[in-house]
Protein backbone atom coordinates (compact mmCIF):
# COMPACT_ATOMS: atom_id res chain seq x y z
CA UNK A 1 0.00 0.00 0.00
CA UNK A 2 1.44 3.43 -0.88
CA UNK A 3 2.56 5.45 2.11
CA UNK A 4 0.45 8.42 3.16
CA UNK A 5 2.31 11.39 1.67
CA UNK A 6 1.98 13.27 4.96
CA UNK A 7 3.97 10.56 6.76
CA UNK A 8 6.59 9.76 4.12
CA UNK A 9 9.35 11.78 5.79
CA UNK A 10 8.67 10.98 9.46
CA UNK A 11 11.73 8.75 9.78
CA UNK A 12 13.98 10.97 7.64
CA UNK A 13 13.73 14.29 9.43
CA UNK A 14 17.34 14.40 10.68
CA UNK A 15 18.80 13.73 7.23
CA UNK A 16 16.29 16.13 5.66
CA UNK A 17 17.38 18.96 7.97
CA UNK A 18 21.08 18.28 7.41
CA UNK A 19 21.29 17.48 3.71
CA UNK A 20 18.44 19.10 1.80
CA UNK A 21 19.40 22.26 -0.11
CA UNK A 22 18.39 25.76 0.80
CA UNK A 23 17.32 28.23 -1.90
CA UNK A 24 19.51 30.77 -3.71
CA UNK A 25 19.55 34.42 -2.73
CA UNK A 26 18.66 35.40 -6.29
CA UNK A 27 15.42 33.46 -6.02
CA UNK A 28 14.46 35.09 -2.74
CA UNK A 29 15.36 38.51 -4.18
CA UNK A 30 13.00 37.73 -7.05
CA UNK A 31 10.14 37.03 -4.65
CA UNK A 32 10.78 40.29 -2.80
CA UNK A 33 11.24 42.27 -6.00
CA UNK A 34 9.28 41.04 -8.99
CA UNK A 35 6.62 38.99 -7.16
CA UNK A 36 6.00 41.67 -4.55
CA UNK A 37 6.74 40.09 -1.17
CA UNK A 38 7.41 42.70 1.54
CA UNK A 39 9.12 42.74 4.91
CA UNK A 40 5.76 42.86 6.71
CA UNK A 41 3.81 40.56 4.39
CA UNK A 42 1.64 37.87 5.95
CA UNK A 43 2.84 34.66 4.30
CA UNK A 44 1.54 31.12 4.70
CA UNK A 45 4.24 28.52 4.05
CA UNK A 46 2.18 25.46 3.15
CA UNK A 47 3.85 22.08 3.54
CA UNK A 48 6.61 23.91 5.40
CA UNK A 49 8.44 20.74 6.41
CA UNK A 50 11.42 21.46 8.64
CA UNK A 51 11.19 25.21 8.01
CA UNK A 52 13.94 25.64 5.41
CA UNK A 53 11.96 28.14 3.34
CA UNK A 54 10.21 29.76 6.30
CA UNK A 55 13.61 30.75 7.66
CA UNK A 56 14.49 32.62 4.46
CA UNK A 57 11.21 34.56 4.63
CA UNK A 58 11.81 35.44 8.27
CA UNK A 59 15.25 36.82 7.37
CA UNK A 60 13.45 39.37 5.17
CA UNK A 61 11.14 40.42 8.01
CA UNK A 62 7.94 38.77 6.79
CA UNK A 63 5.32 37.33 9.14
CA UNK A 64 5.27 33.59 8.53
CA UNK A 65 2.67 31.01 9.42
CA UNK A 66 4.03 27.57 8.62
CA UNK A 67 1.45 24.86 7.95
CA UNK A 68 2.70 21.28 8.16
CA UNK A 69 0.80 17.99 8.67
CA UNK A 70 3.80 15.90 9.76
CA UNK A 71 4.43 16.02 13.51
CA UNK A 72 8.14 15.16 13.33
CA UNK A 73 8.77 17.89 10.79
CA UNK A 74 6.81 20.43 12.84
CA UNK A 75 9.05 19.67 15.81
CA UNK A 76 12.14 20.22 13.65
CA UNK A 77 10.79 23.55 12.37
CA UNK A 78 9.87 24.63 15.90
CA UNK A 79 13.35 23.75 17.13
CA UNK A 80 14.93 25.78 14.33
CA UNK A 81 12.65 28.81 14.25
CA UNK A 82 10.54 28.80 17.41
CA UNK A 83 12.41 31.76 18.92
CA UNK A 84 11.54 33.99 15.96
CA UNK A 85 8.88 36.54 16.92
CA UNK A 86 7.38 36.57 13.41
CA UNK A 87 7.02 32.80 13.18
CA UNK A 88 4.32 30.37 14.16
CA UNK A 89 3.68 26.82 13.03
CA UNK A 90 0.38 24.98 13.05
CA UNK A 91 -0.84 21.52 12.21
CA UNK A 92 -2.70 21.55 8.94
CA UNK A 93 -2.52 20.63 5.27
CA UNK A 94 -2.79 22.33 1.90
CA UNK A 95 -6.34 21.07 1.64
CA UNK A 96 -7.31 22.17 5.17
CA UNK A 97 -4.91 24.78 6.57
CA UNK A 98 -6.98 25.89 9.54
CA UNK A 99 -6.27 29.55 8.67
CA UNK A 100 -9.00 32.20 8.61
CA UNK A 101 -10.61 33.49 5.42
CA UNK A 102 -8.70 36.29 3.62
CA UNK A 103 -5.89 36.19 6.16
CA UNK A 104 -2.64 36.06 4.15
CA UNK A 105 -1.01 38.16 1.42
CA UNK A 106 0.92 35.27 -0.11
CA UNK A 107 1.03 31.50 -0.10
CA UNK A 108 4.31 29.72 -0.73
CA UNK A 109 4.79 26.00 -1.31
CA UNK A 110 8.46 25.02 -1.40
CA UNK A 111 9.21 21.45 -2.51
CA UNK A 112 5.66 20.49 -1.57
CA UNK A 113 2.97 21.17 -4.19
CA UNK A 114 3.43 17.81 -5.95
CA UNK A 115 2.16 16.09 -2.78
CA UNK A 116 -1.11 18.06 -2.70
CA UNK A 117 -4.61 17.41 -3.97
CA UNK A 118 -4.38 20.26 -6.46
CA UNK A 119 -8.08 21.04 -6.76
CA UNK A 120 -8.66 21.00 -3.00
CA UNK A 121 -5.54 23.11 -2.43
CA UNK A 122 -6.72 25.63 -5.00
CA UNK A 123 -10.05 26.00 -3.19
CA UNK A 124 -8.29 26.39 0.16
CA UNK A 125 -5.73 28.90 -1.09
CA UNK A 126 -8.48 31.02 -2.62
CA UNK A 127 -10.20 31.03 0.75
CA UNK A 128 -7.20 32.07 2.86
CA UNK A 129 -5.63 34.59 0.45
CA UNK A 130 -6.62 38.23 0.62
CA UNK A 131 -8.18 39.60 -2.60
CA UNK A 132 -5.48 39.78 -5.25
CA UNK A 133 -3.20 37.56 -3.21
CA UNK A 134 -0.55 35.46 -4.90
CA UNK A 135 0.67 31.89 -4.61
CA UNK A 136 4.26 30.90 -5.40
CA UNK A 137 5.15 27.26 -6.06
CA UNK A 138 8.87 26.60 -5.68
CA UNK A 139 11.13 23.64 -6.28
CA UNK A 140 14.79 22.86 -6.21
CA UNK A 141 14.69 20.75 -9.36
CA UNK A 142 17.72 18.46 -9.43
CA UNK A 143 19.38 18.43 -12.82
CA UNK A 144 19.51 14.99 -14.41
CA UNK A 145 21.80 15.85 -17.32
CA UNK A 146 24.88 17.93 -17.88
CA UNK A 147 27.50 15.80 -16.17
CA UNK A 148 28.31 12.11 -15.85
CA UNK A 149 27.60 12.31 -12.12
CA UNK A 150 24.12 13.81 -12.54
CA UNK A 151 23.20 11.22 -15.15
CA UNK A 152 24.60 8.33 -13.10
CA UNK A 153 22.71 9.49 -9.99
CA UNK A 154 19.44 9.67 -11.90
CA UNK A 155 20.03 6.15 -13.17
CA UNK A 156 20.63 4.97 -9.58
CA UNK A 157 17.26 6.42 -8.48
CA UNK A 158 15.40 4.68 -11.29
CA UNK A 159 17.19 1.44 -10.46
CA UNK A 160 16.67 1.43 -6.68
CA UNK A 161 14.02 4.05 -5.81
CA UNK A 162 10.93 2.43 -4.37
CA UNK A 163 8.43 4.67 -6.20
CA UNK A 164 10.66 7.37 -7.67
CA UNK A 165 8.88 7.64 -11.02
CA UNK A 166 5.50 8.07 -9.32
CA UNK A 167 6.42 10.78 -6.82
CA UNK A 168 8.96 12.77 -8.84
CA UNK A 169 7.83 16.40 -8.73
CA UNK A 170 8.68 16.75 -12.42
CA UNK A 171 5.34 15.01 -12.95
CA UNK A 172 3.71 18.40 -12.26
CA UNK A 173 3.01 19.69 -15.76
CA UNK A 174 2.22 23.02 -17.37
CA UNK A 175 -1.37 21.78 -17.73
CA UNK A 176 -1.61 21.40 -13.96
CA UNK A 177 -0.22 24.91 -13.44
CA UNK A 178 -2.67 26.32 -15.99
CA UNK A 179 -5.62 24.74 -14.22
CA UNK A 180 -4.36 25.83 -10.80
CA UNK A 181 -3.65 29.52 -11.42
CA UNK A 182 -6.42 32.02 -12.13
CA UNK A 183 -7.43 32.15 -15.81
CA UNK A 184 -4.54 29.80 -16.58
CA UNK A 185 -2.12 32.70 -16.19
CA UNK A 186 1.14 32.35 -14.30
CA UNK A 187 4.76 33.49 -14.38
CA UNK A 188 7.89 31.42 -14.03
CA UNK A 189 11.57 31.95 -13.33
CA UNK A 190 14.65 29.78 -12.75
CA UNK A 191 17.80 30.25 -10.71
CA UNK A 192 20.94 28.15 -10.43
CA UNK A 193 21.59 26.31 -7.16
CA UNK A 194 24.31 23.85 -6.11
CA UNK A 195 25.32 21.59 -3.25
CA UNK A 196 28.85 20.17 -2.94
CA UNK A 197 29.13 16.81 -1.18
CA UNK A 198 31.76 14.42 0.05
CA UNK A 199 30.66 10.79 0.16
CA UNK A 200 29.03 11.08 3.59
CA UNK A 201 27.09 14.12 2.42
CA UNK A 202 26.00 12.38 -0.77
CA UNK A 203 24.82 9.41 1.30
CA UNK A 204 22.81 11.72 3.56
CA UNK A 205 21.27 13.49 0.58
CA UNK A 206 20.19 10.18 -0.95
CA UNK A 207 18.71 8.89 2.31
CA UNK A 208 16.75 12.12 2.83
CA UNK A 209 14.60 11.19 -0.18
CA UNK A 210 11.36 9.40 0.62
CA UNK A 211 11.81 6.89 -2.19
CA UNK A 212 15.31 5.69 -1.19
CA UNK A 213 15.36 2.23 0.45
CA UNK A 214 16.46 2.28 4.08
CA UNK A 215 18.64 -0.13 6.04
CA UNK A 216 16.89 -3.49 6.25
CA UNK A 217 15.40 -3.21 2.79
CA UNK A 218 16.99 -5.81 0.44
CA UNK A 219 17.75 -3.01 -2.02
CA UNK A 220 19.66 -0.92 0.53
CA UNK A 221 23.06 -2.63 0.42
CA UNK A 222 23.17 -2.90 -3.42
CA UNK A 223 22.14 0.77 -3.64
CA UNK A 224 24.89 1.87 -1.27
CA UNK A 225 27.48 -0.18 -3.16
CA UNK A 226 26.40 1.47 -6.40
CA UNK A 227 26.48 4.92 -4.74
CA UNK A 228 30.07 4.31 -3.61
CA UNK A 229 31.06 3.27 -7.12
CA UNK A 230 29.24 6.26 -8.61
CA UNK A 231 31.05 8.63 -6.23
CA UNK A 232 34.48 7.12 -6.83
CA UNK A 233 34.06 7.38 -10.60
CA UNK A 234 32.90 11.01 -10.55
CA UNK A 235 34.51 12.72 -7.57
CA UNK A 236 36.86 15.65 -8.01
CA UNK A 237 39.16 16.20 -5.04
CA UNK A 238 36.76 14.12 -2.95
CA UNK A 239 33.66 16.09 -3.93
CA UNK A 240 30.72 15.83 -6.31
CA UNK A 241 28.47 18.64 -7.52
CA UNK A 242 24.73 18.33 -6.99
CA UNK A 243 23.16 20.92 -9.29
CA UNK A 244 19.61 22.26 -9.37
CA UNK A 245 17.39 24.73 -11.13
CA UNK A 246 15.38 26.53 -8.47
CA UNK A 247 12.03 26.94 -10.22
CA UNK A 248 9.40 29.52 -9.23
CA UNK A 249 5.84 29.48 -10.59
CA UNK A 250 3.56 32.24 -9.35
CA UNK A 251 0.30 34.05 -9.94
CA UNK A 252 -3.18 34.59 -8.57
CA UNK A 253 -5.14 31.46 -7.76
Amino acid sequence: MPMNSKERFSNRVATYVKYRPSYPKEGIDYLYGTVGFRHNSEIADIGAGTGIFSGLLLERGSLVTAVEPNAAMRVAAENALGDEANFRIIEGSAEMTGLPDNSVDFVVCAQAFHWFDHAAAQTEFRRILKPGGTAALIWNSRLTHGSAFLEDYEHLLHLFGTDYAQVNHKNVSSEIFSSFFKNGSYHEAKFANRQIFDFDGLTGRLLSSSYSPQAGNPLYEPMMKELRNLFDCNQQDGKVFFDYDTEVYWGEV
